[in-house]
């Protein structure tokens, strides 16, 4: 694939005021999680997705919350050995500024 060399067009350039509001967002979140870390929260996204998991970790942007899986039981008649190919745990990945709710629960 070849590219251009006339100069690209913008499509979408944040505005300074908006650049300075979501940083400081971001920025009052990572105060106010910062000390849940390894605690249960019931997080709600402002796309209204709600998630329940333990807070493993935080960086600039993203918060990162363990959710526990069900377990699947093999079906009736198959064969053994039965190895399940789900996972007992998944690290999901929430974007700070998506954040609407979260609920500490422990």
């Amino acid at each position: 694939m070849s590219y251009s060399t006339a100069s690209p067009q913008s499509l979408y350039q944040a505005k300074p005021e908006f650049q300075t509001r979501l940083v400081k967002a971001r920025q009052h979140l990572h105060q106010r999680l910062k000390p849940h870390l390894n605690q249960t929260v019931r997080v709600q996204t402002m796309d209204h997705h709600v998630y329940e998991g333990t807070i493993v970790h935080m960086d600039a942007d993203h918060l990162y919350i363990r959710v526990p899986q069900p377990y699947h039981s093999p079906s009736p008649g198959t064969p053994p050995p039965y190895r399940p190919y789900t996972y007992s745990n998944v690290i999901l990945l929430l974007v700070l500024y998506t954040l609407l709710v979260m609920i500490l629960l422990s």
